[in-house]
């Protein structure tokens, strides 16, 4: 459950903290812990809809600890310092849980990998690659350089759609507009001329009638596929059925395809420089492509690794 705790802590005085806990005295324990005292605690509601992901910091995560490496700490230290001024109740707990795992002994990689769900594979195979030449720093300004060169890209396609969206949704609204509340007016004029009228007329006269004599079912209708389309978006799986419905779009099929192939690129020029085989950079990045691009991704590094010229050639899906 989630709970909103006032709360005040050292060096920083009075804050709100949400935090994820079992009930009140498990929130309190949780602020007390960090040498803070408790002013209030509530829950707060999240009604029917999914409780969100955790969304880690992680370009943040980077150029912290980047800056940190570069000042001479060590990695264990500079884990430490990040934790010390990270509030937010969720990362701390992956700090925390990173810096559990160094002091185990293990490298940073296996640490990382502990977490999937901050640190994607790439990240990992990064960290990875950095310990076998010993420059974890270089190997974060390459991640931070890639990361800030995806995100350029994807504003870039992300505001070339805007326009045609904002055209294809104002017209499917002045389309309705005209259908609810144009159209049964017309349909009233055209059904007092006596003359034979073409079907698609007749078919508006039908509409107009229907439109007002069964206003309210329709209005009910459309509230139902309101709610249930809002609902749709909130499950897992809706996300990957839009992506896909949008890539049928030439339009905006085309821009997803190219973004994937850029990032494709880039993502497999990172892990080259970082030291990581041909072979094995294929197979880790494939992940990034649409299902339909992974096949031939698969059948180039197989024939690389049998030492066979194998180009991939992308063609736009039909």
């Amino acid at each position: 459950m989630r709970y909103e705790v006032k709360a005040v802590l050292a060096g920083q005085g009075t804050v709100l903290l949400e935090l994820d806990a079992e009930n009140k005295d498990d929130a309190r324990l949780q602020v007390t812990a960090r040498g803070g005292m408790v002013l209030n605690v509530r829950r707060r509601f999240t009604g029917w809809m999914p409780k969100p992901k955790l969304r880690f910091p992680l370009a943040h995560f980077s150029q912290e600890l980047l800056s940190l490496l570069e000042a001479g700490l060590s990695l264990v230290e500079s884990i430490e310092t990040l934790l010390d001024k990270e509030q937010d109740a969720g990362v701390r707990k992956i700090i925390e849980g990173l810096l559990a795992r160094l002091y185990e002994g293990v490298t940073f990689s296996r640490a990382l990998e502990s977490y999937p769900q901050a640190f994607p594979a790439l990240y990992v195979a990064t960290a990875r690659a950095s310990e076998r030449t010993g420059d974890l720093p270089e190997a974060l300004k390459r991640f931070i350089s890639y990361q800030a060169q995806m995100d350029l890209v994807r504003k870039k396609l992300i505001g070339a759609s805007i326009y045609p969206v904002l055209l294809l949704v104002i017209g499917l609204l002045v389309a309705m507009f005209l259908l609810v509340f144009v159209v049964p007016k017309f349909s009233a004029i055209y059904e007092d001329t006596s003359a034979d009228l073409p079907w698609l007329s007749v078919l508006l006269i039908q509409w107009g009638h229907f439109v007002h004599e069964q206003g309210w079912l329709l209005a009910g209708a459309a509230a139902a596929t309101l709610g249930v389309t809002i609902y749709g978006i909130t499950r897992p799986l809706f996300r990957p059925w839009l992506a896909q419905q949008l890539w049928r779009i030439p339009a905006i099929g085309e821009r997803m395809r190219v973004y994937q192939l850029a990032r494709f690129y880039r993502t497999l020029g990172m892990l080259l420089r970082g030291g990581i085989p041909v072979t094995k950079a294929l197979e880790m990045v494939s992940g990034l492509l649409q299902p339909h691009f992974r096949p031939r991704v698969q059948a180039a590094a197989t024939r690389i690794r049998e030492g066979k010229r194998s180009p991939v050639r992308w063609k736009q899906r039909g």
